[in-house]
């Protein structure tokens, strides 16, 4: 395991976990973006459910490689959808958000598949 992937790994964990808590503590930006997007309320909790499982995932890929592979998965692939989301919104200038957290997100994933 080498020290860029584990220092990658734990600075998408730590990105998916601060975007969690924002999602899960509702924070006025967050629901004001949401509601733009159109993501309906009830998918608010499950959403941050989701990225919290992806950094618990990641960090525990750091023992068990398998896991991490599956939490980097699911994590680009949530980050592109949330980008997909974006564009359909219409919200261009939004768009770096989810891009800057798919970076780490994916730098982890393919050093895990590396490693």
């Amino acid at each position: 395991m080498s020290t860029s992937y584990v220092a990658v790994t734990i600075i998408a964990a730590a990105m998916a976990c601060f975007s969690a808590a924002v999602g899960f503590l509702e924070v006025s930006w967050v629901v004001r973006n949401l509601d733009d997007y159109g993501v309906p309320r009830s998918w608010w909790p499950w959403l941050s459910v989701a990225k919290a499982a992806g950094a618990a995932g990641l960090v525990t890929g750091l023992w068990v490689p398998v896991l991490g592979v599956a939490a980097g998965t699911g994590l680009v692939l949530y980050y592109l959808g949330a980008a997909v989301t974006v564009v359909r919104a219409g919200r261009y200038a939004h768009l770096p958000a989810p891009l800057v957290y798919l970076g780490p997100a994916a730098g982890s994933l393919a050093l895990g598949l590396t490693a």
